[in-house]
């Protein structure tokens, strides 16, 4: 499997193991950081009685890789299939230091807006601490926080594009694909590889 095909894995267990919950042959990300678990890329049936063991019985785990058997004593609630996009190296592009001018960096201060902004756009999964995974850009306008964008997983020599999100007040004008290519000449600066998701539904997305 590539670093990619299971990327929570990877990075809970390499770069990102400072925001880890681990057992064994399991990990997570601390509750108030991220919502997503990980197994091994061989998920022996150690490896889901320590992830059963992390999250407690009868509660949920939630995982991102590409291909996963799950074994009996196990119910899957949801599966949300995705686009992984990433950008290789050797793309130049001079917008990505333009796309910078005039962003704000976010950071704890920020949260309480953070939230307020994914509450009304509903980006995917953000909580209070996840703006500790990396860095996250900002844009206000009459002081509102209107748009943003951030790192997510780190898995070794990749970073994850993550919380795009734009206040319906100001979509159409280009605000998310201005903070993308920042963040991507941020991660591209210290000579990694951007990657996102998106929910294969998500055309508008997807265009962006």
């Amino acid at each position: 499997m590539h670093v990619l095909d299971n990327p929570a894995w990877h990075a809970l267990a390499g770069p990102q193991s400072t925001v880890a919950e681990r057992a064994p042959l399991a990990a997570r990300y601390r509750a108030d950081v991220s919502v997503f678990a990980a197994l091994p890329d061989d998920a022996t049936p150690g490896a889901w009685d320590g992830l059963r063991d992390l999250v407690g019985p009868g509660e949920s785990a939630l995982l991102a890789r590409r291909v996963l058997a799950v074994p009996e004593g196990w119910t899957v609630q949801f599966a949300a299939p995705c686009r992984q996009m990433w950008r290789p190296p050797g793309l130049d592009d001079e917008s990505e230091t333009e796309a910078a001018s005039g962003l704000e960096r976010l950071g704890e201060p920020d949260v309480p807006a953070m939230l307020a902004l994914v509450e009304r756009t509903k980006p995917g999964p953000f909580l209070a601490r996840t703006f500790e995974l990396g860095t996250y850009l900002g844009l206000r306008d009459s002081g509102t926080l209107v748009a943003m964008a951030g790192e997510r997983m780190r898995p070794a020599g990749f970073t994850e594009i993550s919380a795009v999100c734009t206040d319906v007040s100001h979509r159409g004008s280009g605000l998310a694909s201005r903070l993308v290519r920042a963040v991507v000449r941020g991660v591209r600066d210290r000579a990694e590889i951007p990657f996102l998701h998106l929910t294969v539904q998500n055309e508008a997305a997807h265009r962006v």
